[in-house]
């Protein structure tokens, strides 16, 4: 029997609810916060994807970014509050795909909590810049993907797949899902 005809192994598939999708979405964030933070666009079906930087995962799951008032990001937002994000949290392993809502504020004692003076390349008035506004995004949904034994030991299992002709499969994955 030829390899194409061979049959794969299914992946392991563990599904994540109330606090393990938390904790999930947490740590994939403590190894990258940067991620896609895609909105549905303006012009025509597009789909407006940029780069993002969480700025705080918070105890129920929710993540916080700062961005500017007057953005096509905010614009998008506030047509249709349906945001999707995408990590990827090392090379090959600890990717992330969340749905959920965001929802736009100026509120100031969050500005405060979550500015550091990196943050200064974007509002260059400061923490106080008018221009500031936080985004709460609050995950309804979502999927992960990662390898279960750590890169190493996926990396170990590829060689030797690759060496022996047979998958030795070492990923998980599985749904995410959050109370609304």
């Amino acid at each position: 029997m030829d390899s194409i005809n061979q049959q794969q192994p299914e992946q392991n598939r563990e599904d994540l609810q109330a606090a393990d999708a938390i904790a999930r979405i947490r740590e994939v964030v403590d190894k990258n916060a940067s991620c896609f933070f895609c909105t549905a666009s303006r012009v025509g079906d597009a789909i407006a994807a940029r780069p993002m930087s969480v700025q705080q995962a918070d105890e129920r799951g929710h993540l916080w970014f700062l961005s500017v008032s007057d953005s096509h990001k905010n614009a998008e937002i506030a047509a249709d509050p349906q945001v999707t994000l995408y990590f990827q949290a090392s090379k090959h392993s600890d990717f992330l795909q969340l749905r959920g809502r965001a929802t736009i504020s100026t509120d100031q004692a969050k500005i405060k909590e979550l500015w550091s003076a990196p943050i200064k390349t974007w509002f260059t008035g400061g923490v106080d810049d008018p221009r500031i506004t936080v985004i709460e995004f609050a995950p309804t949904d979502g999927y992960y993907w990662d390898n279960q034994h750590g890169d190493a030991v996926a990396g170990l299992k590829i060689l030797i797949g690759a060496a022996i002709g047979k998958t030795l499969d070492d990923s998980i994955e599985g749904r995410i899902r959050l109370p609304s």
